[in-house]
């Protein structure tokens, strides 16, 4: 692949840079900003999507004709790294997660009058959407074959009955994307739909409380007792639901590697600026070696990140899955996420665990990047399998023509 960005994409990178540095991060250091679960509030958030929608730099990854920018992947692993410099950063582009995944996915598939029933407000931010799929014990985590919800056909209708949980985004969400079974066939017996805040049938059980910070709209259970969905809001064809999860997850998870690297960034940063004001024993922190070796170790786990972020992104823009490569970015960018937060709290010391930094925020924030989108556990399961496929040729060359 060639590491060389457009002009174009080095456009958008440098204006999104610096807003971050102009507009997000002045709001970050103020703790007037933050809401009750420690996100940006609304009141301080609006502004700030209105700025960056007339400023050009609103839901980049998606098509002109859609309300983007048309961004492949690659441009889009430069401008989210970017945007994430600030834990503010994403969701004031409409680039934020769950939204994100819900927007490309439904672009993909959606028919033309479902793109403007469901994704046209997301895109225009007038609402905000979910991704109902994830179930509590028996159900279906990791593995979508173990789904319970059941969609059940009657006339034109599907109603709708089981539980969700840690459903990100639900307590504020207004259009939902579900995953329920249709069938007992174990390739084709999920299928997905869209549905309204609005629509009776179901209710929120509980916003169940975590480590956190939290998304906006938390992370919630949902129970079903009877939603009616028409058959309209059906998303592809019935049997489609295991294909519509690997066309959303796959570049989703890839997303959430390409913020990370901007906040695993964003602690070398600050652990790099104390060490070098802060004087102990008579030198500077950052003249120790210690302390060198410490952010010199981060900048290399960082930049093996970003190759590994583009090589998938390289991948998914040629037309290939990227199961590997995608699988193999993210193991290792959410553990150097967690790895750069430890580092940079140790070299700050009692600064670093206080709110004077947003260091402990995304510590908390970090621990949950080894479990969402497939925990570490499940993506090197992946990555067996496909060697015991593929042997040597695991590590195979692409050959041009």
């Amino acid at each position: 692949m060639d590491f060389t960005i457009s002009p174009r994409v080095e456009d958008f990178r440098a204006r999104i840079s610096r807003f971050v540095e102009d507009h997000i991060l002045p709001l970050e250091a103020q703790r007037e900003s933050y809401d009750a679960h420690e996100n940006i509030r609304h009141a301080a958030l609006d502004p700030l999507r209105a700025r960056a929608r007339a400023e050009g730099l609103w839901c980049l990854q998606l098509r002109p004709e859609t309300g983007g920018q048309g961004l492949s992947r690659v441009g889009m692993a430069v401008c989210y790294e970017a945007m994430n410099r600030s834990i503010f950063g994403p969701v004031a582009f409409n680039s934020a997660a769950p939204d994100d995944g819900n927007m490309m996915v439904l672009e993909k598939v959606a028919t033309p009058a479902q793109k403007e029933r469901w994704l046209a407000p997301i895109v225009a931010g007038a609402v905000r959407s979910a991704f109902a799929m994830t179930e509590p014990h028996p159900g279906s985590g990791s593995d979508p074959s173990m789904m319970l919800t059941t969609a059940t056909r009657t006339g034109d209708r599907y109603v709708i009955r089981g539980r969700k949980w840690f459903i990100t985004g639900a307590a504020e969400a207004q259009h939902f994307i579900l995953l329920a079974r249709t069938s007992e066939d174990p390739r084709k017996g999920l299928s997905a739909f869209m549905f309204d805040r609005n629509a009776p049938g179901w209710r929120i059980d509980r916003r169940i409380p975590i480590m956190g910070p939290e998304e906006h709209g938390g992370h919630c259970e949902l129970v079903f007792e009877g939603l009616e969905i028409p058959a309209s809001d059906l998303l592809m064809n019935e049997g489609d639901g295991l294909k519509l999860t690997q066309i959303r997850l796959g570049p989703a998870r890839l997303t959430h590697c390409m913020r990370w690297l901007g906040l695993s960034q964003r602690c070398v940063e600050i652990a790099r600026s104390y060490a070098a004001e802060r004087f102990a024993f008579g030198a500077r922190l950052s003249e120790r070696e210690s302390i060198q070796m410490m952010l010199g170790e981060l900048a290399m786990g960082i930049e093996i990140g970003r190759l590994l972020v583009m090589k998938a992104a390289w991948e998914l823009d040629r037309g290939g899955f990227a199961r590997k490569e995608i699988s193999m970015a993210k193991v290792h960018v959410a553990n150097l996420l967690h790895k750069a937060a430890d580092t940079a709290i140790q070299i700050n010391g009692a600064r670093g665990y206080s709110k004077d930094t947003p260091l402990e925020w995304i510590y908390r924030y970090a621990r949950q990047a080894r479990l969402v989108d497939g925990a570490d556990d499940v993506h090197k399961m992946v990555l067996n399998r496909a060697l015991d496929a593929e042997a040597r040729d695991f590590w195979r060359w692409p050959v041009g023509a």
